[in-house]
């Protein structure tokens, strides 16, 4: 009865009202991981529509299936679908809902976060599917190359949807990445140390680390091509001291880790799914680790790999080039890995499994083919051929798409307690294993015979008719794979028998639950010894359903998970996560309206959205925290933890930490672009735009010692004094000594850094007068003084950009 009761208790507390306002207030990670992955497959089926049109309008000559505007925004939309809607976004909604069940917690560490993320991702989805209904699709590809999605050649709105679908879209990715990074490190089991892990988590923290500094040179440079779009700031115009180029390297600097990005969380379900299939333990866990994360940081300096054909001096093509080839070495270590882990065990042909060895084919053919592009003489060969499409979707859908549907059969009785009713799930494994090598195999002839990649049409003297016909025809094949694999789903789903707690025997703590899992999670937290909890202790789900691990009581009402020591795994601190919500989704449709009216033109009220943003922001923040001391409370196991309110190193510094390096990783970028161009153009900066100064840089820097001396004293006015000092010396740099924006890339640029560091001054007053408030409504103490501690970290960062911004642009003007 006393199970029962708790049992009862935890799920008045965590569970999602029932009803339209409970589906838009919940803020459960469970949740929300299944609305990231139904509405992923929803994008990827578009997708494969668009693919179905595009193999269509290829599969015979000459062909008028659709005229060259049409097909230039199907292939666009394609590939920004299938890359920005669909792969990431997938294993967003997988590592949301698996993650904190296998780590042993009841929720990730921003719940909040988690809902925004969503609505960001839906309403950003939505505007960029939707504007093919409108006819203004993004037509420029799926990379937007200028000047080809310059305001001269893409005069319309259709390159504006892409641009600013996609960066609000990228909001919802940053959310996730600093979600699931501060989730792994810190909400984990008592005594999970890193060595004792799943494997799935070190692979998931990889990928948000590769996210946190791989999206914002994506985002940097996406603001700068609307802003050009927009406003005529040339920072991509070669006549007004500007370079192409430049949109090349921000791209790529995000495109090739975006290529591990997708690949490495696919990669951890084959390492967590393989030793299961094959009834043994996973080999090499240390090696695979290493190996994950040398591949994580080698896919960082890859990124001119793409840009081989582009006047890259011959020392840097040999250095990318040994470097492209180099990053095969860490996914050799995991194949050779996995290979042995089946060679060790006893392997089973379940459907999982199938997949598993579609994706070694697949993914190993994709791998060699990536090879031989790293080599710079065949890539000038190959580069813009249908050969590097063929292996973009052997490495993509190798190294995604299988493993993912391995997944899929893998956690679906997680997802839904039942097991399956008919066996199509092996059809569908065959018509797409089948249909995809038909579409994609020939496509490697057709590259190597001269076809190149984005036209519409060819003539029948080229030679490609067949190769092409027979793509096409696999792709139709591999499509009515897609469609059995759904219904079969939906049958699973729907008819399906109940199956037990943990219809594979795996040893994970996901499966010491009961399936469907509760809106909790487990009733009581478990302690372990080891990367195999379920071995361990065979009777574990028995245990901490009964109440007999961490957490076991819910008579506070307050929704509660372990935070541990990051490397030990110690219990640190009783986390107290916020409940059910409008914020979040109150805080997209604002922000959403920002961008529709960026999009429409109406830029003298889009500044509105932006303020309304700000005060939900403040909202959010003023709904935490409590105003009285709540001290150390029983946690169980003879454990007294303090909470959230009052340890140090909460979810919430490390948040910030993660969210900081995204910041200054975007800030780098943009010191990066200004260098480029100072070096590669001509002229650059033009004497007679530069101007000396002292009175500014000199304001910046006092502003931002009284800052930086303020924080430390706890003098929250002065604080924001000096960032309010840093904020006007910036504002008077671009007012009195900066020509006109629009005038050359020197003056957009650096008004554009200017830029950075005035936001930062400007949150970091917020955040200061923030702190103020909350102090004097009693939020703030000697114990509960957490929120201080992370303005902070803000005002640091905001002293020194801004302190570095002002002196960086005077600097031209004192050598002139």
């Amino acid at each position: 009865m006393r199970a029962l009761r708790l049992h009862r208790t935890l799920d008045a507390i965590w569970r999602t009202e029932p009803g339209w306002r409970g589906w838009l207030r919940s803020v459960n990670h469970s949740d929300i991981g299944k609305r990231f992955i139904i509405a992923a497959f929803t994008f990827f089926a578009i997708g494969g529509v668009l693919a179905m049109l595009i193999r269509a309008q290829l599969a015979t000559p000459n062909s008028a299936f659709v005229g060259p505007a049409v097909y230039n925004q199907i292939f666009t939309m394609h590939g920004s679908i299938m890359m920005f809607l669909f792969a990431i976004p997938m294993f967003e909604g997988l590592a949301m809902y698996i993650l904190p069940k296998m780590l042993g917690a009841r929720d990730l560490a921003f719940p909040r976060l988690s809902s925004l993320g969503w609505w960001c991702y839906l309403f950003g989805g939505t505007i960029i599917v939707g504007s093919m209904l409108a006819g203004v699709a993004p037509d420029a590809g799926w990379f937007l190359y200028p000047p080809l999605s310059g305001k001269q050649w893409t005069p319309g709105i259709n390159s504006d949807v892409w641009l600013l679908g996609i960066t609000f879209v990228e909001v919802s990715a940053m959310c996730a990445a600093i979600e699931i990074a501060v989730s792994i490190l810190k909400l984990r089991a008592g005594d999970m140390r890193l060595d004792r892990m799943p494997i799935l988590a070190w692979y998931l923290l990889a990928t948000a680390g590769m996210m946190i500094f791989g999206f914002p040179p994506l985002i940097l440079g996406s603001i700068l091509l609307e802003v050009e779009r927009a406003f005529g700031w040339p920072f991509y115009t070669a006549a007004l001291g500007g370079d192409p180029l430049l949109w090349q390297h921000l791209f790529w600097l995000f495109g090739h880790p975006e290529v591990y990005i997708i690949f490495l969380p696919a990669a951890g379900a084959v390492s967590t799914i393989l030793p299961v299939m094959a009834r043994t333990r996973l080999l090499g866990y240390g090696a695979i680790v290493a190996a994950v994360l040398a591949l994580a940081f080698l896919s960082f300096g890859l990124w001119v790999h793409h840009m081989f054909t582009t006047g890259i001096p011959h020392m840097a093509l040999g250095f990318f080039s040994a470097a492209s080839t180099l990053v095969a070495i860490p996914t050799a270590v995991q194949i050779f890995a996995w290979l042995g882990t089946l060679w060790n065990g006893r392997p089973e042909m379940k459907l999982p499994m199938l997949y598993l060895i579609g994706f070694f084919i697949v993914f190993v053919l994709g791998g060699l083919t990536g090879v031989m592009l790293a080599v710079v003489p065949f890539d000038t060969q190959a580069h813009d051929t249908a050969f590097v499409t063929a292996h973009l979707h052997y490495v993509l859908v190798g190294g995604f798409v299988f493993p993912m549907l391995a997944a899929a059969y893998y956690w679906l009785p997680h997802f839904t307690g039942r097991g399956r009713v008919m066996r199509i799930g092996e059809a569908a494994f065959w018509l797409i294993f089948v249909g995809f090598n038909l579409t994609f195999f020939g496509m490697h002839l057709t590259g190597l015979l001269g076809m190149p990649r984005r036209i519409d049409t060819y003539s029948e003297e080229m030679g490609w008719t067949a190769l092409n016909l027979i793509s096409s025809v696999g792709g139709f094949v591999q499509a009515f794979g897609f469609a059995l694999f759904l219904i079969d789903v939906v049958l699973k789903t729907r008819l399906g028998q109940r199956v037990r707690r943990d219809p594979w025997n795996a040893d994970t703590l996901e499966w010491a639950m009961p399936i469907p899992a509760p809106s909790y999670n487990f009733a009581s937290l478990a302690r372990v010894s080891s990367r195999e909890p379920l071995d361990d202790v065979p009777d574990l789900a028995v245990r901490l359903a009964r109440g007999d691990g961490l957490l076991a009581s819910a008579e506070s009402g307050r929704r509660e998970t372990l935070a541990v020591d990051m490397t030990t795994g110690a219990p640190e601190h009783v986390v107290i996560l916020p409940g059910n919500s409008w914020l979040p989704i109150a805080t997209a449709a604002t922000l959403g309206g920002f961008f529709l009216l960026m999009l429409a033109g109406l830029y003298p009220f889009a500044p509105l959205f932006l303020i309304g943003t700000a005060w939900l922001v403040w909202r959010w923040a003023w709904s935490n925290g409590s105003r009285a001391d709540i001290g150390a409370i029983d946690a169980g196991d003879g454990l007294r933890l303090p909470t959230s309110f009052e340890a140090p190193g909460t979810t919430g510094w490390w948040g910030s930490i993660f969210a900081l390096s995204a910041s200054a990783t975007l800030f780098a970028s943009l010191l990066f672009g200004y260098a480029f161009l100072w070096t590669v153009a001509p002229n650059w900066p033009p004497p007679q735009l530069t101007q000396a100064a002292v009175i500014e840089p000199v304001m910046a820097i006092l502003g931002a010692a009284l800052a930086t001396w303020a924080v430390r004293v706890r003098r929250a006015t002065l604080a924001a004094a000096g960032q309010g000092a840093i904020l006007l010396a910036l504002a008077a740099l671009i007012a009195l000594r900066m020509p006109s924006p629009a005038s050359h890339a020197y003056a957009a640029t650096s008004t554009a850094v200017a830029a950075y560091g005035i936001f930062h001054a400007g949150v970091a007053m917020l955040m200061w007068l923030f702190i103020r408030a909350r102090s004097r409504a009693g939020f703030h103490s000697p114990a509960r003084d957490a929120e201080p501690k992370i303005a902070m970290l803000w005002s640091d960062h905001a002293a020194g950009a801004g302190a570095f911004a002002a002196v960086l642009l005077v600097i031209p003007g004192w050598l002139a």
